[in-house]
């Protein structure tokens, strides 16, 4: 069994943002393979089920981003589950929107979400799914208020587009391994450049 945990922050407020894009991993797999995330257990929305083949817990923290953690802990203790067994999927500012990375271990990378589930776990061994929301424009931008930003309609083509290849990614990390599926289907989406100056 594998926990699978997008991270977001609860609330219609934050749904569509770059920092939810966790929580849109979740929903998708939900949809596309019948697993109703619908139970309030362990600080979060969880559900049960079969994703190709494989046993699940999909999960999406409700404590907020920086104490995500917190969620995860208490699932991996209540299913005593090791952190081999752990799958974070979250938003990357260093990867262009749509862009997929994915490690086997590693550092937060200045993720508040991701510094809270290395921090509460006592380990930063378990494997991660990261999707690129690209980085602002502007190096004056304020960097919160660009996560809790929306994606233009551009952005939202490629994040689809990454979004849809997740199963099949996670079926393959747990079947395979990160190194394996990182080989896959890491991808890079280019900055867009249309020779036009822009």
């Amino acid at each position: 069994m594998f926990l699978i945990a997008g991270l977001g922050n609860p609330g219609k407020q934050y749904e569509m943002t770059r920092h939810n894009i966790g929580f849109e991993v979740i929903d998708y797999i939900s949809k596309e393979y019948n697993i109703k995330v619908n139970k309030i257990k362990h600080k979060a929305l969880i559900g049960e089920g079969m994703l190709q083949g494989e046993k699940v817990i999909l999960a999406k923290p409700q404590t907020f981003m920086n104490l995500s953690g917190e969620s995860i802990r208490e699932i991996c203790e209540y299913y005593k589950l090791s952190c081999e067994d752990v799958i974070i999927i979250y938003d990357d500012i260093s990867l262009a929107s749509g862009s997929i990375r994915i490690r086997a271990k590693g550092s937060a990378g200045g993720h508040n979400g991701m510094k809270s589930i290395i921090y509460q776990l006592g380990s930063d061994e378990f494997m991660r799914l990261r999707i690129g929301v690209g980085a602002p424009k502007h190096a004056d931008y304020d960097l919160k208020d660009y996560v809790l930003g929306r994606f233009s309609k551009e952005e939202a083509q490629d994040i689809i587009s990454a979004v849809k290849i997740c199963p099949d990614a996670l079926a393959t990390m747990m079947r395979s391994g990160a190194t394996a599926a990182a080989s896959r289907f890491n991808r890079t989406i280019k900055e867009e450049d249309d020779g036009q100056g822009k």
